[in-house]
Parts: structure tokens; sequence; C-alpha cells
């Protein structure tokens, strides 16, 4: 196993639930919850960690609970977190709604038959495929 989140320890290969860590974890969820920042809310838990591995802590499933690790956090606590982290990130301006593009017609002001000639240099070949080029009259 590459990494166990914090929250768990493994014992006979088996993840359990480390109780001080876990009780952390869910102080973090509740903090961050009740309005603090995420360095915050991880200093109210006693967790020492970078703010990445704090924002990754809570968006992190495995704390749902899978066929591996037992839960620390109940789906709705996690949802909440989730959907306080996206409004945050919205308020400041981290979250850019995407804007459909017009759908532009383009109209081909030229027209060009197919080349004829094929010639071995490449140069060659893009001037004389420029020459065949005719603009329609108007």
């Amino acid at each position: 196993m590459a990494h166990t989140p914090y929250g768990y320890i493994i014992k006979n290969g088996i993840a359990v639930i480390d109780d001080r860590s876990a009780n952390q974890v869910k102080e973090l969820f509740h903090a961050y919850l009740s309005g603090l920042s995420l360095a915050d809310a991880a200093k109210r838990a006693g967790i020492k960690r970078c703010h990445s591995s704090i924002a990754k802590m809570l968006t992190c499933k495995r704390y749902l609970g899978d066929a591996f690790y037992p839960p620390i956090i109940d789906e709705d606590t996690f949802k909440q977190a989730e959907a306080e982290k996206i409004k945050r990130a919205r308020m400041l301006g981290r979250i850019r709604e995407q804007v459909e593009p017009k759908n532009s017609l383009v109209r081909m002001r030229f027209s060009a038959p197919s080349p004829e000639t094929l010639y071995e240099d490449p140069f060659t070949q893009a001037e004389y495929a420029y020459s065949l080029i005719e603009r329609p009259a108007n």
C-alpha cells in the first residue's frame, strides 16, 4: 500500500481506525464546517499538515468507508464539507463558470481545386497549393 490516509493504521494487513487521529479528522471536518479556514481548522484539530494536505483530507472519500477502510465520517458531513469548499472557492473567484462559445458560421471566401501535381519538396508543394486558391467574384 503506497499511502495510508490520516486516521487509519494497518494491522495485520487490515486498515483499522486509529482513534486519536480519527477524532482529529472528525474535528477537522466540524471545525471547517463551523467557518474556520483550512489552516485554522487543522490547528484546532491538532493536525500539523500543509494547506494542500488538509484540503485533500476534506475530499478523501476513503473517510466514508469502502471495501478496505472503515468509515470515519458520515456521508452528510462529507457532502456538507464538499459543498462548503466549492462555495468558498466560488466566493473567492477560483471557480469560473464555463461560457458556451457562440456558434458562428465561417464563410469561405475562397476556393481551390485539388492539386494535380505533387512535388517532392514540401515548400514547392505549398507554393503550388497556394497558387491554386481562387477568390470568388462578388
